[in-house]
């Protein structure tokens, strides 16, 4: 490394040879001349460090996992875009098909979230109509409980005189007709099915019939004469319409407090349910693609592909470098040569003057980008790099150039 200052100095003549000159060169009168003084001359070039071309950004690329490389999408020489892929890996039907099953796993569960949270945003809903439901059901079981006491406390209790004459009178009007029915049946017993006259009279006696068994098992049972099967009829019928109107009344006191706990309960269950299945499809699915994206190289930056070691059949192992981008769409020059005496006074933003090694006649202009902060030690010297950005770009201009850089003081 070098620091140039160049400075010119004043040669002084020495006095006495010039004075002897003029002796030598004869003195008139007696006489001497005086020496005019020449003029001290300094001239300050500034900082001159030497530094290399790169382009604007570089970066080297390997797969995140290991592999043989089934397909090479570029070479060396082909401009990319970050995002592009550059390579591919094989072996990747079951990654593929695990993503695939995976989404419909998810599907699945977000349908099933959004039906439970329909279901439960139903329950209230369908509150008002299911309230007035449960009271219209408490109104019919009372009214059945009171039919179904009516008709067991008849049974068990004692037919008063009056009930008993109605009863009898009304068995003495039913066999009357009845007998009636059977006279007016009998000339046409023996005629056809068919006849109209037969079958007209077959009905009215068979209703007459009917009304008469009805009114001898009335009078029996006024009489006391029913049996034990109807008593314990009437008391089933009794205790049904109990628990029907027990059920009714809690059902009904239930929905007065809002939907049935049982319902809500269930379709809360529901929804856990699914943001569980959710949450663990979605995590599946991250694995899988993460897992199929690691089996791709993709560009990081935009750039030119410079470098490359990559052929179909390769096997690669993880972080092992086979590619490496650069971004030539911006010229920089960086000089690692700055000593902690020059660093002093170089700042972010001031001009430079660059000139090629390869090139002196070309005069470029540059911009101080950036200084690092972190010093190295060279030849015993401690220097700092600091990064340039080039105003302007000549096509001669090549990724390695050496430069000199002259920082303006």
């Amino acid at each position: 490394m070098k620091k140039i200052k160049l400075s010119f100095i004043l040669l002084i003549s020495i006095a006495g040879l010039l004075l002897a000159a003029c002796g030598a060169g004869g003195i008139t009168g007696g006489g001497s001349e005086t020496p005019t003084a020449v003029p001290v001359a300094i001239a300050d070039t500034g900082i001159v460090v030497d530094g290399r071309v790169v382009p604007q950004e570089t970066v080297a690329l390997a797969f995140d996992t290991g592999g043989e490389v089934a397909e090479v999408l570029v070479e060396e020489g082909d401009v990319v875009k970050a995002g592009d892929v550059l390579a591919r890996l094989g072996n990747r039907e079951a990654l593929e098909s695990s993503v695939a099953s995976s989404r419909l796993e998810l599907a699945s569960a977000q349908q099933e979230l959004l039906s439970a949270q329909i279901a439960l945003e139903q329950l209230n809903d369908d509150l008002p109509d299911r309230q007035t439901q449960s009271l219209q059901e408490l109104t019919e079981a009372k009214d059945t409980l009171r039919k179904a006491q009516i008709k067991f406390d008849n049974i068990n209790s004692p037919a008063s005189t009056a009930d008993l004459n109605e009863a009898r009178a009304n068995l003495a009007v039913a066999k009357d007709r009845l007998d009636k029915a059977e006279d007016d049946f009998k000339p046409y017993e023996k005629k056809s099915e068919e006849n109209l006259m037969r079958a007209y009279y077959l009905s009215k006696l068979a209703d007459a019939q009917r009304k008469h068994e009805a009114a001898v098992k009335n009078l029996n049972k006024l009489l006391g004469g029913t049996s034990v099967f109807f008593e314990s009829q009437a008391e089933a019928e009794l205790n049904i319409a109990l628990a029907r109107l027990e059920q009714a009344q809690a059902n009904y006191d239930t929905l007065q407090a809002g939907p049935d706990p049982d319902d809500v309960a269930l379709a809360e269950n529901r929804i856990s349910t699914a943001e569980t299945r959710i949450t663990a499809a979605d995590s599946a699915i991250k694995s899988a693609e993460a897992a199929l994206a690691d089996l791709d190289l993709v560009a990081t930056i935009n750039g030119t592909v410079v470098e490359m070691d990559l052929i179909v059949g390769q096997r690669v192992t993880p972080g092992q470098e086979m590619l490496r981008l650069a971004d030539f769409s911006q010229w920089y020059v960086e000089t690692d040569n700055l000593t902690e005496i020059e660093v002093v006074d170089v700042a972010v933003g001031d001009a430079v003057s660059i000139t090629p090694d390869a090139a002196p006649d070309l005069d470029m202009s540059g911009v101080v980008e950036s200084i690092s902060d972190v010093f190295e030690e060279k030849r015993g010297d401690v220097t700092y790099t600091a990064r340039i950005r080039l105003n302007d770009v000549d096509p001669r201009l090549r990724w390695g150039m050496t430069v000199a850089i002259e920082f303006a003081e």
